[in-house]
């Protein structure tokens, strides 16, 4: 029994569609957890202090995870296995060996460094908590949570090699372990490592950590990792500076962004995180062998899926986003004042899941081909204009009464107080679209046009999702009548059956249009998954 489970945490996944509808099917059930998760926050607290302070408190260990653990990712570690894996197997546990040892060492002391300055931090980061209770709670969460990076980042360690290895399953499952456990976040980044060993044990790569390791390969890493590293940092910095604006506003507010962005990264997860991982074991020895045109393929393909998928649920997600939020988070001390702040905070964020999820893909184009300065760059610049943007806008809205009463008007949030925060993921979504314009541009420069393939499938999709969206919309007056919308499973079923009939239209409008990404899921739904036999793949990977 045991080692069935390790043989099938352990299988390999060579398909692009494959790998993605895995990984996808997985961040699904994965953000399941996290809407119970959330969903209980909200009924026990609503959008309030005690809620504000448990947000804030993620935002410093974040902080650390992405900027210590991004040295050893998949995105940087994947290239640099592949390249080793079919030569001298001892090198390359040697090679594993040095830079797990190095990574453990030095996030360890990082954290152990942040737990002694976490006071002053935390008062310089949030200056909105002044409340000396609450900002206790706050050091003190912030505290108990520095040690999730140091898991998660052994798990990401884990990770990198078993993509590596086209094992795809444990990477897929470990975010659901982690979001399933409610208040024991330790607890689930414990399970989030775990999930990673039977895959490595099955390859006998386990790694090891030794005071004495080598420094060559932890300098050849880190030298190419530093530029991802920064670009990293920049973005979530520019997150903690929302943050940080949203504890000088009324309180909840930053409970309000933190749902509206969780409920965000639904798509994004699903689709974005799916492709572009799924690829990148193919993109990196594509370009490794000199495969520049199948290299280039494979991330119009890629990038086609992304369009066909984030379209329609951005626009969904705009059309039904008081049905999903009062869905989600409607109980308890949630009130409707809560529900209709964060459903128009939720439709500025789904503007840019297209935008963040060809990011990902596109960066990870550039890290397959050992290039992480280009990222950096465009990342960097556009974080810094998130920064800028909210602060014009937070000053225009202020000063204005005009545009206030306009972005009020248009959200459906007037007579509502709190309503500044939306200048927060306004902001954010205008600074994504700056980052993935330059980022397709630079692109494009570097490696070939996409636009012609591209542009047809964006325009397919987006002339379907309108009309779905408007389809969606008029069935919501339909089953006004239907359900009774002052109980949970009126307004769910008034979503749901809105949405499917609305998704009905936009899949006939697509098979009219012959649209080919609409042919192959078909395809790859009905004969590589539904009726699949055991898959042999070649010997390639991430």
């Amino acid at each position: 029994m045991v080692k069935r489970l390790f043989s099938f945490l352990g299988q390999e996944m060579s398909g692009l569609h494959e790998a993605a509808y895995l990984l996808a099917l997985f961040a699904i059930l994965s953000q399941v957890a996290g809407f119970i998760r959330d969903r209980l926050l909200a009924h026990l607290y609503g959008a309030g202090q005690e809620l504000d302070v448990y947000y804030a408190a993620f935002r410093i260990p974040d902080f650390i995870f992405v900027s210590v653990a991004s040295l050893v990712s998949a995105s940087v570690l994947v290239p640099f296995i592949i390249s080793r894996q079919h030569g001298d197997q001892a090198e390359a546990k040697k090679f594993i060996d040095s830079i797990f040892s190095f990574f453990f060492f030095f996030i360890v002391i990082v954290c152990v460094f942040l737990f002694i300055l976490m006071p002053f931090i935390a008062h310089v980061i949030f200056p909105g908590i002044t409340d000396p209770h609450l900002a206790g709670k706050l050091v003190s969460y912030a505290r108990i949570l520095l040690i999730s990076p140091v898991l998660l980042g052994l798990s990401n360690f884990y990770s990198s090699i078993a993509q590596a290895k086209h094992r795809f399953f444990s990477y897929a499952i470990s975010p659901v372990l982690y979001n399933i456990v409610v208040y024991g976040v330790i607890l689930g980044a414990v399970l989030h490592v775990l999930v990673q060993i039977p895959a490595l044990a099955r390859e006998k790569i386990f790694p090891r950590f030794h005071f004495k390791f080598s420094l060559a390969p932890v300098r050849e890493v880190v030298l190419l990792s530093f530029p991802r590293t920064l670009a990293l940092s920049s973005s979530h910095l520019s997150m903690i500076f929302l943050v940080a604006y949203a504890s000088l506003m009324t309180e909840g507010s930053i409970s309000v962004f933190n749902f509206a962005f969780n409920l965000q990264s639904v798509p994004l997860s699903i689709i974005g995180v799916s492709y572009s991982v799924a690829a990148f074991p193919t993109l990196s020895r594509l370009f490794g062998n000199g495969e520049r045109d199948k290299f280039l393929s494979e991330i119009l393909t890629a990038a086609r899926h992304i369009i066909f998928w984030s379209v329609p649920i951005t626009v969904l997600f705009v059309v039904l986003r008081a049905q999903v939020v009062r869905t989600v988070l409607g109980s308890g001390n949630f009130s409707w004042a809560d529900t209709r702040l964060t459903a128009a905070a939720l439709a500025l964020f789904a503007i840019s899941v297209l935008g963040q999820s060809l990011i990902l893909l596109f960066v990870r184009g550039y890290y397959a081909a050992s290039n992480t300065k280009k990222p950096l760059y465009i990342n960097m610049f556009s974080s810094v204009f998130i920064i800028v943007f909210a602060m014009l806008f937070l000053k225009l809205f202020y000063a204005n009464e005009l545009f206030q009463r306009f972005i009020e008007a248009l959200l459906r949030v007037q007579n509502i107080s709190g309503t500044a925060v939306l200048m927060l993921p306004f902001a954010f979504t205008i600074g994504i679209l700056l980052n993935v314009s330059l980022l397709w541009i630079v692109f494009e420069r570097d490696f070939g046009k996409m636009g012609h393939v591209i542009f047809k499938t964006l325009f397919q999709t987006l002339g379907a999702s309108l009309i779905m969206g408007y389809v969606s919309y008029e069935m919501l007056r339909v089953f006004d009548n239907v359900f009774d919308l002052s109980t949970l499973p009126g307004i769910f079923l008034q979503g749901l059956c809105a949405g499917l009939v609305g998704i009905f239209v936009g899949i006939v409008i697509l098979v009219l249009l012959k649209n080919e990404e609409t042919r192959v899921i078909w395809k790859t739904l009905h004969s590589k998954i539904w009726k699949a036999e055991t898959i042999v793949p070649p010997q390639e990977n991430l």
